[in-house]
């Protein structure tokens, strides 16, 4: 595609070629159709036009072979683009095993961006080129749209849960990012760009964050803050679940269903502890909504994520990260998370 071609900005991603392919043959066959219309309607208006003398036609039978051929033909070029578009849905909806976490949060009006390391960023994202780059996203208030049209990537980003988008830029430089949902007066000024840089200048950049600790640690720091350690000490009769393998696995809940230990989860888990709870243990936790936003929500997280990782490559029965010291606990609770 020309580069210099204004309705159209630069493609600076790995599906932004797929994506624009599929919209111009979209268009293309749109077109095609409709001067096919138009130009059969003027050509038989024309030559098939009432003359003086001609008498009435006489009726038109059916042709079998005509009606089939226009059913046929646009099913076969519908169902093609619709398979052609959901190959490119499933390829922005599935991200590679191996990418960058950054976890985004909307709020009217601005974009608020950490990395895993505690880099946070406001209205501004640096990712390094060649990289797949994961966001895990959420809205502290209205539904927001995070969009950059450089790498044709644009999803819905809202209160209450968690949505993701993955891309995987092919060239530096900065591309703006958009808020693509109306959410207020404001709206318009929601606005920010993506840093796209060589790997050894992003390192750079993320290493030149001073004193923030990583997401981990926050949440470490905040889990044990908020006295879960109390109940989810993983000792024999514990009143909470062991937590040290927890995300990513599939829990068994009471009822007998189960659900996979994703952010998700563990959100629902932390704000709604009831919704679904832990086979062998009573819905004893209180709700922590309203003493933790989003931003706590999501370093909590990235602790259990790595409380989970680090147990994995560590020796059978033995902690993986340091258990952490049970606190004279400043809110009260009796938790069972999940």
């Amino acid at each position: 595609m020309r580069s210099d071609l204004p309705l159209f900005p630069a493609q600076a991603s790995t599906t932004a070629p797929h994506v624009d392919l599929l919209f111009l043959v979209v268009v293309a066959l749109s077109i095609f159709f409709a001067s096919l219309v138009v130009v059969l309607l003027l050509g038989f208006a024309v030559k098939y036009r009432r003359r003086a003398g001609d008498k009435p036609p006489a009726p038109i039978e059916g042709n079998h072979a005509l009606e089939i051929a226009w059913m046929v033909i646009p099913l076969i070029l519908a169902m093609g683009v619709f398979v052609w578009g959901a190959e490119v849905y499933f390829r922005l909806s599935r991200p590679p095993d191996d990418t960058l976490n950054v976890n985004v949060v909307g709020k009217r009006w601005m974009w608020k961006l950490q990395h895993p390391s505690g880099r946070r960023e406001i209205n501004e994202l640096h990712v390094p080129v060649g990289t797949p780059v994961r966001l895990n996203m959420t809205s502290e208030d209205v539904i927001h749209s995070f969009f950059v049209p450089a790498f044709r990537i644009k999803a819905d980003v809202l209160p209450g849960r968690y949505t993701t988008l993955w891309f995987e830029a092919t060239r530096t430089g900065r591309y703006h990012l958009f808020c693509a949902e109306y959410c207020g007066t404001q709206h318009s000024g929601m606005t920010g760009w993506v840093e796209v840089m060589e790997p050894n200048a992003f390192q750079a950049w993320l290493s030149g964050a001073g004193s923030e600790v990583s997401m981990a640690a926050a949440g470490e720091r905040r889990f044990n803050d908020l006295g879960c350690a109390t109940c989810h000490s993983g000792t024999s009769g514990a009143r909470g679940p062991n937590l040290d393998k927890l995300y990513g696995s599939e829990v068994k809940l009471e009822g007998g269903k189960t659900a996979t230990a994703d952010e998700a989860y563990l959100r629902e888990s932390i704000l709604f502890p009831a919704a679904r709870v832990t086979a062998g243990y009573q819905p004893v936790m209180p709700t922590f909504r309203g003493l933790v936003n989003e931003e706590g929500i999501l370093e909590l997280i990235e602790y259990l994520k790595a409380r989970a990782a680090a147990q994995e490559t560590a020796p059978t029965g033995t902690p993986a990260v340091p258990t952490p010291p049970v606190p004279s606990a400043k809110k009260a609770t009796v938790g069972s998370l999940p």
